[in-house]
């Protein structure tokens, strides 16, 4: 061992205004609060803090985050994306990519003072009595902290003073600015094996470690690990669950077509049970991860949607709160359907249901968040004309911000808002309020979909086609499937590497047909790797859905993209048209 790595073997590191506390496995930042990180992503900042500047190499963070066991490259970019959303690195100036592959920690590392000899000196002793020094033993009994015996009253007054204020003012001030409440406890017990089959138990047990790591990045919860249950012998039902608010359980089942995992949140108190479901996986699936990732994925994302409603009540007056029973839900799973399997009639159909829903209840936070984010989609697909897209951007902007203000950890406000700035082409800020929808669903296709696309505008391709590879390997909401699948496409297209996209495209195409851009971005594929015949019939197909597409008007509106972008964009543009688009 190194000087400098047993230099930084103490249990706290600085870097950048942070401190890595590896005792207790805690990021903390300026402000002392701790930022919430995977026992992985953890792993690996202790391993790029411990480096003494070294670059690691891709291969050698995933033997050590990852000890015998086979994971992709998706699993370590994701980890680096939330090292740096952590350490608010969006320009990438701390977890920089070195030259020739791998990554670096690129800042100064000092190891904070040792203060465990003073806190050993002080620990009571077995008759509950304090050790202390004997020169501190010795001081006169009249000073404490430093401070006079009279001091020290005063002092003390003060400090009644000081409780007697706030007992007063308790009635008047919300609990959290007095206190601050204990974010509920989940319990993820382990997954039952009702397979009969060899590979069960090992399939039950890493999709209870996927939900477990999923559910710990959740932002308003505390996730309890299921040692109680493993020390059990595996039955989860031994597990007592008084120390926790919400237990979820489940059951693996095998059967000569699929797995199918059932899984359920329970009350912990009562026994109440506030969410149930099921996710299939096909048995042939040769890729074990794969189907483990898309299992957990499956149950956990409905119920952390589920464990959102009910740790994020609407503000709303009790008069707007059916928006989640009866015809209000009808109207916003319609129009999220409609959002998700993009057709121009159905988007039609749904924005007039959601108009009429909204005249029967105006003050319907639920409904109005769903009519924007449905709107912001017509956007994106040029469905209003340049003065009515001017309009709903105003009035959308304005229902999103009384939504945030009523509910600002709600996933659909969250989503809503997200879509919002990518429509209107504020990229980074997408990213963020995207980060968050995920800090609250990390297995949310829709989030993972919209930060791929600001990452695309922003030049950054590879990040971006890792995002969607992301959103492939969770396959949650399966209805929008089709974006995250157009969005591989087309960052490979803008990469150059038209043969790896078309496979992307063509399964984008197979699930939403009536899209139009779709088509163009196939054509320009099809006509880079000499397939001119299918290039011809691709862009005629998207004229058929685009009467009028022009090499003018084919763009996607390009404010705030970045100059890699545009670049890119603009070599797509020309294939296009070399495959038959019209110039005007």
């Amino acid at each position: 061992m190194s000087e400098l790595q047993r230099h930084l073997g103490g249990s706290v590191l600085r870097f950048a205004g942070f401190e890595l506390d590896q005792q207790r496995a805690e990021l903390r930042g300026l402000d002392g609060v701790a930022i919430k990180l995977r026992p992985k992503t953890f792993e690996m900042l202790r391993l790029f803090a411990s480096s003494g500047g070294r670059v690691l190499s891709k291969q050698e963070l995933m033997e050590a985050v990852w000890p015998n066991v086979h994971v992709g490259e998706d699993s370590l970019f994701q980890c680096i994306r939330e090292l740096r959303t952590a350490l608010g690195d969006e320009r990438r100036q701390l977890i920089k990519l070195a030259s020739g592959g791998g990554y670096l920690l690129a800042t100064e590392v000092v190891a904070a003072p040792e203060v465990t000899a003073q806190a050993e000196a002080t620990r009571p002793d077995s008759a509950g009595r304090s050790e202390l020094p004997a020169e501190v033993a010795a001081a006169p009994q009249r000073a404490m902290f430093g401070l006079s015996r009279q001091a020290l009253v005063a002092a003390v007054a003060g400090l009644c003073v000081i409780v007697v204020g706030l007992a007063v003012a308790a009635p008047v001030l919300k609990p959290d600015l007095l206190f601050r409440r204990t974010p509920p406890r989940l319990a993820v017990m382990p997954i039952v094996d009702a397979s009969n089959d060899p590979r069960g138990a090992v399939m039950a047990a890493e999709v209870t470690g996927r939900l477990t790591d999923g559910f710990a990045k959740i932002q308003n919860i505390s996730v309890v690990a299921p040692r109680l249950a493993a020390a059990a012998g595996g039955d989860s039902s031994a597990a007592p669950g008084t120390s926790s608010d919400f237990e979820l359980r489940g059951e693996l089942q095998h059967s000569d077509q699929s797995w199918t995992l059932r899984a359920r949140i329970i009350k912990a108190g009562t026994g109440e049970v506030q969410s149930v479901v099921a996710a299939s996986v096909s048995a042939d699936e040769a890729d074990a991860p794969l189907a483990q990732s898309r299992l957990a994925a499956g149950v956990g994302h409905v119920l952390a949607r589920r464990l959102n409603e009910i740790l994020e009540p609407s503000a709303s007056s009790s008069a707007s709160r059916k928006s989640s029973t009866g015809g209000d839900r009808v109207a916003v799973e319609q129009a999220l359907a409609s959002i998700n399997q993009t057709t121009r009639e159905r988007f039609g159909a749904a924005q007039a249901m959601l108009q009429k829903a909204l005249t029967d209840d105006p003050d319907n936070v639920d409904l109005a968040v769903a009519l924007a984010s449905l709107q912001m989609r017509g956007i994106q697909m040029v469905w209003f004309s340049p003065e009515e897209a001017v309009t709903v951007e105003a009035r959308a902007n304005a229902t999103l911000e009384q939504a945030l203000r009523a509910k600002p950890n709600s996933i659909p406000v969250l989503e809503a808002h997200c879509r919002f700035l990518s429509a209107t082409n504020h990229f980074v800020e997408s990213l963020v309020t995207c980060a968050k929808a995920l800090s609250f669903d990390p297995w949310n296709g829709s989030a993972l979909y919209l930060i791929g696309l600001g990452q695309i505008y922003l030049g950054r391709f590879d990040d971006a086609l890792a995002t969607f590879r992301q959103a492939d390997r969770y396959d949650t909401p399966p209805a929008s499937r089709w974006t995250w699948l157009l969005g591989a496409g087309m960052a490979n297209v803008l990469m150059g590497r038209d043969e790896e996209a078309l496979p992307w495209l063509q399964r984008s195409i197979a699930i939403t047909p009536g899209t139009g851009r779709s088509h163009f971005l196939l054509a320009a594929a099809y006509r880079r790797t000499s397939r001119f015949e299918e290039a011809r019939a691709a862009i005629a197909e998207g004229l058929r859905l685009r009467p009028g597409t022009t090499r003018l008007n084919v763009w996607p509106p390009m404010k705030n993209a970045s100059p890699v972008c545009i670049a890119a964009w603009e070599r797509v543009v020309q294939a296009e048209v070399d495959a038959g688009l019209p110039e005007q």
